[in-house]
């Protein structure tokens, strides 16, 4: 493809429920590292990855914590996906 032709416009709903499966699904695998004990483990391997001294303890899993969590980053990522839908379909107008 050439500069400037237009790609296409995308869907925002199904962009938005993409994204926020994509950012819940991700949180609901922290939660279920949290609840098995490894995630004490990951998080420091990730900071000791970018020469961080960990500086954070892992709390106890909490069923109604997780669950919150996952929501609210689904929710959050259908939202930043429907926006950058609708900027990409905006700029393809132009």
């Amino acid at each position: 493809m050439k500069g400037g032709e237009n790609m296409g416009t995308i869907n925002m709903h199904k962009t938005g429920l993409a994204v926020g499966a994509l950012l819940g699904l991700w949180h609901a695998v922290w939660s279920l590292l949290v609840a098995v004990g490894w995630a004490q483990s990951v998080i420091n391997f990730i900071f000791d990855l970018h020469f961080i001294q960990p500086p954070y303890t892992i709390l106890p899993f909490k069923f109604w914590t997780a669950l919150g969590l996952v929501v609210v980053t689904a929710v959050v990522g259908y939202v930043f996906g429907w926006v950058f839908a609708k900027i990409w379909n905006w700029l393809q107008a132009k």
